[in-house]
């Protein structure tokens, strides 16, 4: 079966050190998450659509990614996404500005809402993802928001892009 077969991990491994006078306290945290996508469509855990690129803004510039029928994939094939189910996006080290992901004319609700908003300083990224997915409505709420946030330098994103052309 066509599809995307992804593993997305989380890992934090944290130790936070205190001062004590009879030595130094610590406690230490440990998280693993992971989420495996397999070929397919169904409800949970699946997917078969995938969009990547490097993009790049001109100075105050911004562009709606039409996630419903615009968009092509590497194969050349365009997407109409029903489900989102990540979002990766990643602001240049090298840029001035900020990358800024969020509302848009037919804003894409997903994990920022209609009208959320999220600024992306250079070398940080945005991540987020839902197992079940966040829907997609073709020409009503389909489009992804990236703008840069100054006129003063274009600014370099690149972009990931995983989901379903079914809603479960």
């Amino acid at each position: 079966m066509a599809g995307v077969i992804a593993n997305i991990a989380l890992s934090i491994d944290a130790t936070f050190v205190g001062a004590g006078d009879l030595g130094a306290p610590k406690q230490r945290v440990v998280i693993e998450e992971a989420l495996a996508l397999s070929a397919g469509t169904a409800a949970v855990d699946q997917a078969n659509i995938f969009f990547s690129d490097t993009r790049q803004l001109a100075a105050s510039a911004n562009e709606d990614l039409d996630l419903a029928g615009v968009l092509a994939d590497a194969f050349g094939a365009t997407i109409t996404a029903a489900e989102v189910v990540a979002i990766y996006v990643k602001a240049h080290s090298t840029n001035t500005n900020n990358v800024v992901v969020g509302a848009a004319t037919q804003p894409f609700a997903g994990p920022l809402g209609a009208t959320g908003t999220y600024a992306i300083k250079p070398g940080e990224w945005y991540f987020a993802m839902s197992r079940s997915g966040w829907a997609v409505g073709a020409g009503s709420t389909d489009d992804l928001k990236i703008l840069n946030s100054a006129g003063s330098s274009p600014v370099d994103y690149d972009v990931v892009v995983i989901g379903r052309t079914v809603a479960a």
